[in-house]
C-alpha cells in the first residue's frame, strides 16, 4: 500500500470517528444566530437586503445568546422595524424608520442592526404595531417614535420642536414599571404592585379606563391589582392575574375579548372559560393563552387561520390548537402564528404570502407546520402584531 493510500485512509478514518462523534446528520451544530424570515419592504430582517425570505435565515451579526429580549414592530410596509434588547442593557435597532422608530436621532431606514446610541441599562423593550417603542430603564419608561394618539406618553400629541420623538423621551409620572407592551397606537405598562398603566390612542377603549378618548400621559386601569402579565394587541388589551385568569378589553369585533360577544369594552371583561395560564399573547386582532400544561387555547380573528384550529372562523370564546403541546413561547403576527417548543422547534400557521412561515413556500397553513427543527437552539419568537415578518432567537 501506497504513503498516498495510508493517507487517504487515515484522513477517511479519522472524518468518520469525528462524524460519530458529533452524532447523526439532523444533529448538526446549532446557528448561533437570532434567525428571522419572511416579509422585508422595510429591511426589518437585519439581513442588508429589502427582500422577502421564505425560509429562516440570520439577523447580521446579532448572536441569539446576546439577545435578552426581541421585539418587531410596524405594519406590512417599509414602517416595519425590530429592535433586541442585549444581556449588556443595550438596545439595537434596525428597519424602517419614517418616524424615527429606530430611536437613533435620523428617519433612515436601516437593513442592518446598529445600537441605539445612549440607550443603557434596559430592563424590557417593546416595538409597536405602529412605528413606535418602548424601553423600560431604572423602573420608568422611555418611548420614541410617532406621537399622534400620544403614545409617548410625554404629555404632547406630536413630535416636540427639536425632533425628540427620534430619540427616546421619558413617559410622565410612571415609575416602578416591570414590563411594558405597545399595540399599533396605545401603551401598556405593568407596575411592580400589579397595577396596569395605560396611554395613548383609545378609540376603541384600548386603554380600559372606560372612556374611548385618547390619553397623552399614562392613566391606571380601573380594579387591576393582581396583574403579572400584559400583552398588547393592534388595538386590544390582555391581562394575566396572579390567579391564572386572562382579563381583556378594547376592540372586540372579532370576538378578541374571549366574552363570547363581539361587543367593545372600554373596561376590562374576563375571558370565558379559561384558566390554569401561564402566559397571555395577543395578535393584530387575535388573542392566545398557554396553559400550565403547555397546550394552547386562541380565540379572536381567524380569517387565514392564524388561531389554528383548522379552520377559518372567528372565535368569540377560546378553542384549542390541535395538536399542539409543550409550547414554551408564542407570537402573533398579523395574520400567522408562531410557537417553540420544549424542543426548540419553530411551529408556524396562518398566513404566508411572503414567508413569514418560514418552510420555505408562500402556501398559507391552518395546521401548524416547521419553520425550524427539533434542536434548533431557539427559546423564543417574536411577530410584530400588524407586520408579516417573523423572529426566533
Amino acid at each position: 500500500m501506497s504513503y498516498r493510500s495510508s493517507y487517504v485512509r487515515a484522513v477517511v478514518a479519522a472524518a468518520v470517528a469525528l462524524t460519530a462523534l458529533a452524532g447523526p446528520a439532523h444533529a448538526e451544530p446549532r446557528d448561533p444566530w437570532v434567525r428571522t424570515w419572511g416579509l422585508n419592504i422595510g429591511g426589518q430582517l437585519g439581513n442588508g437586503t429589502t427582500l422577502d425570505q421564505i425560509t429562516p435565515g440570520s439577523v447580521t451579526g446579532v448572536a441569539r445568546g446576546d439577545v435578552r429580549e426581541l421585539s418587531a414592530g410596524g405594519y406590512n410596509s417599509n414602517v416595519s422595524f425590530a429592535l433586541a434588547l442585549l444581556s449588556d442593557g443595550t438596545v439595537l435597532s434596525w428597519g424602517g424608520n419614517t418616524s424615527g422608530q429606530l430611536g437613533n436621532g435620523t428617519t433612515t431606514a436601516q437593513s442592518f442592526p446598529a445600537t441605539v446610541a445612549g440607550l443603557s441599562g434596559v430592563t424590557s423593550i417593546s416595538a409597536a404595531g405602529g412605528p413606535f417603542a418602548l424601553a423600560v430603564r431604572g423602573g420608568r419608561v422611555l418611548a420614541w417614535g410617532t406621537n399622534a394618539s400620544g403614545q409617548l406618553g410625554n404629555g404632547l400629541t406630536t413630535p416636540d420642536k427639536d425632533g425628540l420623538a427620534t430619540r427616546p423621551v421619558s413617559v410622565q409620572s410612571l415609575n416602578r414599571v416591570r414590563d411594558v407592551s405597545a399595540g399599533c397606537g396605545h401603551s401598556v405598562a405593568l407596575r411592580d404592585d400589579g397595577t396596569v398603566w395605560t396611554w395613548g390612542g383609545n378609540g376603541q377603549g384600548q386603554l380600559g379606563n372606560g372612556t374611548t378618548s385618547d390619553r397623552n400621559t399614562p392613566q391606571k386601569v380601573p380594579g387591576l391589582d393582581d396583574v403579572v402579565a400584559i400583552a398588547a394587541g393592534c388595538s386590544h388589551t390582555l391581562a394575566l392575574t396572579a390567579e391564572g385568569t386572562v382579563k381583556a378589553w378594547g376592540r372586540n369585533a372579532n370576538g378578541q375579548l374571549g366574552n363570547d360577544s363581539t361587543e367593545v369594552s372600554a373596561v376590562p371583561v374576563e375571558v370565558r372559560h379559561l384558566d390554569g395560564v401561564a402566559k397571555v399573547f395577543a395578535g393584530a386582532h387575535q388573542s392566545y393563552a398557554v396553559l400550565d400544561d403547555g397546550t394552547v387555547r386562541a380565540w379572536g380573528w381567524n380569517g387565514q387561520g392564524q388561531l389554528g384550529d383548522g379552520t377559518t372562523v372567528d372565535r368569540t370564546t377560546p378553542v384549542p390548537v390541535p395538536g399542539l403541546s409543550d409550547v414554551q413561547e408564542l407570537a402573533a403576527g398579523w395574520q400567522h402564528t408562531l410557537a417553540v417548543l420544549t424542543d426548540q422547534s419553530v411551529l408556524a400557521w396562518g398566513n404566508n404570502s411572503n414567508g413569514q412561515l418560514g418552510n420555505g413556500t408562500t402556501e398559507s397553513s391552518l395546521a401548524p407546520v416547521t419553520a425550524l427543527p427539533p434542536g434548533s437552539g431557539a427559546t423564543r419568537v417574536a411577530a410584530s402584531v400588524a407586520n408579516k415578518s417573523s423572529y426566533a432567537y
